[in-house]
């Protein structure tokens, strides 16, 4: 059962709308549904936008965020929680941590980085749990098409392309995330 969910966003709004409202959407979706909020604890773009969503339907939000971006134009002060950590690496350990599933909104280059990271500890079985992808207005197309190319490739496994569930619609996606099974994984005794 998923109790808390960590979501990695862009501390921007992008250029479409339409992220967040996705965000202002899974927000509400997430609060309804009882699931707490763990995120990057920013109070700009689509991470403020999630945030805000959450705690205007009396749902948890709990921000994990590095010293140096604690200062008060970074940082949501009105959140359920703030766990001040010492650096990015700390964060992302912390988040993990917390939650029980993981969802990806648009952003940018550590969105990127945090989606991947949780990705490759899922292939490798260190932490399966439910990992979602939110593409909203085809925004993770082109990741999706690279990960599918990595697979054609050989360096990608296939089964692995199982470990994350994509969908355009917040409810969709959080259905898929109740219903995940991790695929079997037997990556190392593969290797000659």
């Amino acid at each position: 059962m998923i109790k808390r969910i960590c979501v990695f966003c862009g501390s921007t709004p992008g250029v479409n709308d339409a992220y967040v409202q996705g965000a202002l959407v899974m927000g509400n979706l997430l609060a309804s549904a009882g699931i707490d909020l763990v995120y990057g604890g920013g109070r700009l773009g689509v991470m403020g936008a999630i945030a805000d969503a959450v705690l205007a339907a009396r749902g948890t939000v709990i921000g994990v965020i590095p010293e140096s971006m604690n200062v008060p134009r970074v940082v949501h002060e009105e959140v359920t929680e703030t766990i001040v950590v010492g650096d990015m690496h700390v964060r992302k350990a912390k988040m993990s941590e917390l939650s029980d599933a993981f969802i990806a909104l648009p952003g940018g280059m550590g969105t990127f980085e945090e989606l991947f990271e949780t990705l490759t500890w899922s292939q490798l079985g260190y932490q399966p749990k439910p990992i979602g992808v939110l593409n909203i207005e085809g925004y993770y197309d082109p990741l999706v098409t690279l990960i599918e190319h990595g697979i054609e490739q050989g360096f990608i496994k296939p089964q692995h392309r199982q470990v994350f569930a994509v969908d355009d619609e917040p409810a969709g996606l959080l259905a898929k995330l109740q219903d995940f099974e991790h695929p079997a994984t037997d990556l190392w005794s593969k290797i000659a």
